[in-house]
């Protein structure tokens, strides 16, 4: 099997990694741009880099010494470069190929490449507010020197990726897709469960009491008036149907869940003769025991 990137850097594929790294030494003080004007030399002193890049990784140069130049799609290395276009960074292409997990299964053809072969698709976390996690909406991203904005789907939960077609890594005239996961900042209002929410809601005493209609401020869907009933107690929960999040899979809603806690007035607020009153009427705690 073939393997011309030890051939670039003029050793035998049992060399150690000493001999590899004096020999890239070596070439690179004697191809370096600044040394050396001949005009072939720019491009040799890249290859010897590209090679060393390669070589001098030992899990690259295990990987390469079981495929060889097959992932040059059976060119050698010098042929290779060569015929890639003149502003790739050959080191970056060689980190592509060994680095992204891809296999080699395509190889490369000609003088292009397999987009299996070179990873572009680059990746990023963003954080969106929990509101646009439920309602979605749009998140404005800033990436390789590109300002764009992204739909955000509702119903979108933290860790699910999304992917942006065309704006990830470039190269040889391709480009990949950028794939953006998403975590979703917490609310200081909601739980989520599954598709359901969850909040709390406040029910002054005189509702709890004898009933009424108590609005919930939602920072989602805006005011929700709910009627309770009488002698509602502190904890008990309402549903209000279709006010939780969408299922992207089924487009149905969940509900939303609100726990009421009882609002107790101050006893100063409360008019003496009032204050007086409840004292004589309200039932004591105080239990007596039989003799």
């Amino acid at each position: 099997m073939a393997k011309s990137l030890y051939e670039t850097l003029g050793v035998s594929e049992k060399a150690s990694a000493d001999e590899i790294k004096k020999a890239y030494r070596k070439l690179a003080r004697k191809y370096h741009p600044d040394v050396n004007k001949d005009e072939e030399a720019v491009e040799k002193f890249k290859e010897i880099n590209a090679a060393y890049e390669v070589l001098s990784d030992k899990k690259k140069k295990d990987e390469y010494d079981m495929y060889g130049d097959q992932i040059f799609g059976g060119q050698n290395f010098h042929d290779f470069a060569q015929n890639q276009a003149g502003n790739v960074d050959l080191d970056e292409l060689l980190r592509n190929i060994f680095g992204g997990g891809a296999g080699f299964g395509g190889g490369f053809g000609g003088a292009g490449h397999s987009r299996g072969a070179v990873d572009l698709d680059q990746r990023t976390t963003i954080t969106i507010p929990f509101a646009v996690s439920v309602m979605g909406g749009k998140h404005h991203i800033s990436i390789n020197n590109e300002d764009f904005d992204i739909k955000i789907p509702a119903g979108i939960k933290s860790g699910e990726t999304l992917r942006v077609r065309g704006k990830g890594n470039s190269s040889m005239g391709q480009r990949g897709d950028l794939l953006i996961k998403v975590e979703v900042a917490p609310s200081p209002t909601f739980e989520r469960k599954g598709d359901d929410l969850y909040a709390t809601i406040d029910v002054p005493l005189k509702e709890a009491l004898f009933g009424g209609k108590v609005t919930f401020e939602s920072t989602i869907h805006g005011a929700i008036t709910i009627k309770v009933p009488q002698n509602t107690k502190n904890g008990q929960k309402f549903r209000v149907r279709g006010k939780g999040v969408i299922n992207r899979k089924t487009a149905l809603h969940g509900n939303l869940y609100l726990t009421a806690n009882i609002i107790l007035p101050k006893v100063e607020d409360l008019d003496e003769e009032l204050v007086e009153m409840l004292k004589a009427k309200l039932p004591s705690g105080e239990t007596s025991s039989k003799e």
